[in-house]
């Protein structure tokens, strides 16, 4: 089977565009207060709008959705080609993180920059190819007379902060929507460039925000020093509540959840394909000793443990200010990570519960939380398998493989709840090197062009599908 999009021509349709997106510090709210005043996000949709109008799909309305204290959401609307029913909704984002530490030699966050197949500059790979992808996909069956059902992009921007925005929307668009039982999501990973990579599963997240307050103000250390308890140690007899220091185990029970027989089946056939995948091409330090026994055991780590990261601390003057004082306090921010089946807000409340309830010496201790939920994905239909197996060929001359994500997207858990027949394709290019949330953030725009095909041959399937399904009814 020959491409439909080849990288040549992906590149040409959209590197200038994604170039000037690139160029666009549009940070999620959680990053930015005044996102509405400093209009990043506003100038990223319109550039996105404009691009999508310029293709000139037949019957697409492309418009940008508001709602009043919401971040915008972008909706490109194409009508069916064909007698195909139900709707296809293709999903992505285009919030980004911070620049979140200094970046190499000759990049930066904010200013794109091509080396070879990649393209470095925050926001390229998580998530901004995704419409791109999604829309050449579809102009492919077009322009090839093939038929496809009804489509709709959405491409939200409140996504790295945990999509609060997205259930508002999701309201107000019910009716426009109809019947989902296609959903198409761009923004998860692959453990190689080499093949198809199908997301299985999708980890839960919590924040919490949590502080230590001992005093008013800091106070010199010659005097208060061994009488006023650290806020730093007082927060680190909160966090082994929550974690073995020496083992980094998460100890609360209600935070774990039973891993399926067939996902851990699924990481042993993927380590045994592939070694240790989760392993490997992390920057660690040399000598550095990963958790987990070997690499099937750190693919469920990764994919089916809870977790808990350090991700942000306040409080703390950096090295050069450091001076002899007791601080008053300590902010930390925790980023925990919960199997796909365990309930967010359950999870937020036992955590917020465990590190409040008898401060230690009597301290003054707040905490907050925000969660999402994780995900599982529904069984394959064998039409969607027979896609993936076919799209995979086409792309990427191999068959797919299927794991399990670390990462959340909350978009995946939404849909699921109200649409119960659903299927679904997780897929993207988060492989080795994209850096997401990192420095030195990549797009590997091979890969980019490659789900192109994979979106325009999983579409073609849909249509074909639900057009002999309707006939039979």
């Amino acid at each position: 089977m020959s491409r439909r999009v080849s990288e040549e021509a992906f590149c040409d349709a959209a590197l200038a565009t994604l170039e000037r997106y690139a160029a666009i510090p549009c940070l999620s709210p959680n990053f930015d207060d005044a996102w509405e005043a400093t209009g990043h996000l506003d100038a990223a949709m319109a550039l996105f709008a404009d691009w999508a109008r310029s293709l000139g799909l037949r019957g697409a309305e492309v418009s940008i959705r508001r709602i009043q204290g919401r971040t915008p959401l972008l909706m490109i609307d194409v009508p069916a080609s064909c007698e195909a029913a139900g709707t296809v909704v293709l999903y992505g984002h285009l919030d980004k993180q911070p620049a979140l530490g200094e970046w190499s030699e000759g990049l930066a966050p904010f200013r794109p920059v091509r080396r070879g197949d990649r393209l470095f500059a925050r926001g390229v790979a998580d998530d901004g190819y995704a419409m791109f992808a999604a829309l050449l996909g579809i102009q492919a069956l077009e322009r090839d007379g093939t038929g496809h059902a009804r489509c709709i992009v959405v491409i939200e921007a409140s996504e790295e902060s945990g999509s609060p925005d997205l259930e508002a929307h999701l309201d107000d668009l019910q009716a426009v929507l109809g019947r989902v039982d296609l959903l198409v999501c761009l923004d998860s990973g692959a453990l190689t460039y080499d093949r198809l990579w199908v997301t299985t599963s999708l980890r839960g997240m919590v924040n919490v925000h949590l502080t230590v307050e001992v005093l008013r103000h800091g106070v010199h250390s010659g005097t208060a020093g061994g009488v006023v308890p650290s806020s730093f140690r007082i927060l680190r007899e909160l966090l082994d509540r929550v974690e073995n220091p020496r083992t980094g185990e998460v100890l609360l029970g209600g935070l774990h959840a039973e891993i399926p027989v067939n996902h851990l089946a699924a990481a042993g056939v993927v380590a045994k394909d592939l070694g240790d995948p989760a392993g490997t091409d992390l920057p660690v330090v040399e000598g550095l000793q990963l958790m987990g026994r070997d690499g099937a055991d750190r693919l469920v780590r990764r994919t089916w443990e809870p977790s808990l990261s350090i991700i942000g601390m306040d409080g703390i003057p950096a090295p050069l200010d450091a001076a002899n004082v007791v601080r008053p306090s300590t902010t930390a921010v925790l980023g925990v990570r919960l199997p796909p089946t365990v309930d967010a807000a359950a999870g937020a409340r036992l955590l917020v519960d465990t590190l409040t309830k008898s401060p230690p010496c009597g301290a003054r201790v707040t905490a907050t939380a925000i969660h999402a939920d994780g995900w599982v994905a529904p069984a394959l239909q064998p039409w969607l398998r027979d896609a993936l197996y076919s799209s995979s060929a086409r792309a990427f001359g191999k068959e797919p493989s299927f794991t399990g994500e670390g990462g959340s997207i909350p978009f995946l858990a939404s849909l699921g709840r109200r649409f119960e027949a659903v299927q679904f394709l997780a897929t993207g290019v988060l492989g080795p090197g994209s850096n997401a949330h990192g420095p030195d953030e990549s797009l590997h725009l091979p890969t980019a062009a490659r789900l192109c095909d994979v979106v325009a041959d999983v579409v073609e399937h849909h249509a074909r599908h639900t057009a002999t399904k309707e006939k039979i009814l």
